[in-house]
């Protein structure tokens, strides 16, 4: 096993350059044989395996700046850097994280967890260098997976080209997101990756040239013009990033080794701004993981010879929040017609693609593009059409702007899914959906709700597709629900009405969403009577009349919420508290005021003090 002797990129530009096809056949199956038994993003990081070790070996890491974005795709990356022992509890509570994280090693230069992001970095960072006068320090970001469809890149890409800074993008082109990427972005790229014709013509003419002992600078700018002049009059438009001022290259193969590691070398003596431009296949070198991408993206645990996924026995009989999401969404536009679904690239993930299937004229994948969903959800409702626009609760902060100004100012009939809010488990911070409630909580017109299980999930969907509801957001957690049957008759939810699920007279729980669940297990250890528990509902508006009687039945209050405490439901009933001139003990269990890192979902709440028995404890300790 030549991986035994490398265990950092000085390690692995020791080995004969002969000898690095090798060195990724071990990588990629470390990874395969390490993720069969701890899960995590497979596809995307089996994907870039060459890449990776190109990089490393033609450049001089840590010095060099190597910025990946998503950040899903740096398994091989975190192998080569010093964690190769380490890479086996990825993910795992107490391990490391499954992303690029500048607190973790010298060698992440750059934390990501969200796309979109590294051009701006790696910009950033060159700009640093050429004032430093650090002109020999390379700045590269590795972008792909559906990442270039996002605004962010284009901004970053347009700035760039005027600046004469040591940047590289490298474009990892594998035509996928989780699901297959979407747009004209990705038909331009694939237009000039499978030109037959003209990757024909531009090897003939570097074989040609290649006959020459010598190519003055001269030359190769000339050269580089035919280039350009081919794709343009091959595929009738011009090229986007020369368009942009950047120097183009490619495409290349991405999964040669060697001839990535002279390119790399190569690329490092041309200055300034510059695109090379890889063909990768997502999932390379497991014949399950490249036939059925989607999937594979991240699998769960499978046998590594077979490549037989494991399911595992559910731990409910309950159904995801997010199928109860898809499939009422797709009964409720049978009958509504103005009903329309978005998504920002997870179909998959979200369960749109169950509407998509029998309705995909009404839905809409726009690529992983938050803002442009927000604001293309607000352009269908501005014409009468009541779009269900389905973004993580993590990836919603993207489109912050778009959801105040295109949205609410304006009144519009959107309903936002935020699926996946609140601690979302092994994925970590860059993912949790910790402040959804209060940062929409601020906004004016909006309505904010949180079901307690399915049935409410549903009429909740139900009462925002009525008319005159303005923007509604309905936030619900990653994982099982609760309820085995749970496809009721729907029913209209009065806006801003709570419910008391028990009644007692020692202390209040005050909950919001599926984590007034927990709060129930936890109360009925007590006697009867002692502990009332009462589901919100919604967070805006409140319910005062609920909260006045709560008030004048308890001395002791305690808010529950799976969300960040700071500007949530407690501070929210604490606020009325105080305008109301009441007198009570309030103690706020939630996400506290820090970053949390990756674990299960249970051992988050245990570690932020929210779990079953935290809310037992803490009722105790007001009990007496």
């Amino acid at each position: 096993m030549i991986l035994d002797a490398i265990n950092t990129p000085e390690d692995l530009r020791k080995i004969p350059e002969n000898e690095l096809t090798e060195v990724c056949q071990e990588v990629r199956r470390k990874i395969i044989d390490d993720c069969a038994e701890n899960p995590g993003h497979l596809g995307a990081s089996l994907g870039v395996v060459e890449l990776t070790v190109a990089l490393h070996y033609a450049l001089n890491t840590p010095y060099d700046n190597l910025i990946w974005d998503v950040g899903h795709q740096c398994y091989a990356h975190k192998i080569l850097t010093g964690r190769k022992e380490q890479f086996k509890n990825k993910r795992l509570y107490g391990g490391i994280s499954g992303f690029p994280k500048m607190a973790e090693s010298e060698y992440d230069a750059f934390g990501t967890g969200h796309s979109s992001t590294s051009i701006s970095a790696a910009l950033g960072m060159a700009l640093a260098a050429k004032i430093n006068g650090e002109e020999d320090r390379q700045s590269v970001a590795i972008i792909g997976d559906g990442s270039m469809t996002g605004g962010m890149a284009f901004e970053a890409l347009n700035n760039a080209g005027i600046h004469n800074a040591n940047l590289l993008v490298i474009l990892n082109d594998n035509n996928m997101a989780i699901d297959p990427n979407t747009g004209g972005l990705s038909q331009y790229l694939l237009d000039i990756s499978t030109s037959q014709t003209y990757n024909k013509i531009k090897n003939d003419v570097w074989n040609m040239l290649g006959k020459f002992n010598r190519i003055t600078p001269k030359m190769r700018n000339f050269v580089q013009n035919i280039d350009n002049s081919i794709k343009s009059m091959l595929l009738k438009r011009s090229n986007l990033f020369e368009a942009m001022g950047l120097r183009y290259f490619g495409p290349v193969d991405g999964h040669d080794v060697n001839h990535l590691v002279k390119l790399l070398r190569d690329l490092q003596k041309i200055k300034g701004p510059k695109v090379l431009h890889c063909i990768t296949k997502k999932g390379k070198g497991f014949k399950q993981a490249e036939a059925d991408q989607t999937t594979w993206h991240a699998p769960g645990k499978y046998n590594k010879v077979t490549g037989e996924l494991i399911h595992e026995k559910k731990s409910s009989p309950a159904p995801k929040f997010q199928d109860v999401f898809g499939n009422t969404l797709l009964e409720l536009a049978k009958d509504n017609k103005k009903i329309v679904g978005i998504t920002p690239a997870m179909p998959t993930g979200c369960s749109l693609n169950i509407m998509m299937k029998e309705m995909p004229e009404r839905c809409f994948d726009v690529g992983i593009a938050e803002q442009h969903a927000v604001t293309f959800s607000a352009g269908l409702a501005a014409k009468g059409f009541i779009p269900f626009c389905n973004i993580y609760s993590s990836f919603m902060q993207r489109a912050y702007d778009q959801i105040i100004h295109d949205v609410a100012l304006q009144n519009l009939n959107v309903v936002f899914c935020l699926d996946r809010a609140g601690l979302v488990g092994a994925d970590g911070a860059t993912h949790h959906g910790a402040f959804d409630l209060a940062y929409l909580r601020c906004i004016p017109n909006m309505t904010i709700a949180a079901p307690l299980n399915e049935e409410e999930l549903r009429n909740m969907m139900y009462t925002a597709q009525l008319p005159g509801k303005g923007p509604f957001a309905i936030r619900y957690p990653r994982g099982c629900g609760y309820m085995e049957k749970w496809q009721t008759p729907f029913k209209e939810l009065e806006i801003g009405k709570g419910q008391c699920i028990c009644q007692g007279e020692k202390i209040a729980v005050v909950s919001i969403g599926a984590i007034g669940n927990t709060a129930w297990e936890a109360i009925k250890k007590f006697p009867e009577g002692t502990v009332s528990l009462y589901d919100m509902r919604f967070l805006k508006p409140i319910d005062e009349k609920l909260l006045e009687e709560i008030f004048q039945k308890h001395k002791h209050v305690i808010t529950l919420e799976d969300g960040c405490i700071t500007g949530g439901l407690g501070d929210a009933v604490t606020e009325y508290m105080a305008t109301h001139g009441h007198r009570a003990t309030i103690v706020k269990m939630g996400i506290p005021d820090r970053f949390v890192e990756h674990g299960t979902t249970q051992q988050l709440r245990a570690e932020c003090g929210f779990d079953q028995e935290d809310i037992y404890r803490k009722i105790c300790e007001l009990l007496g």
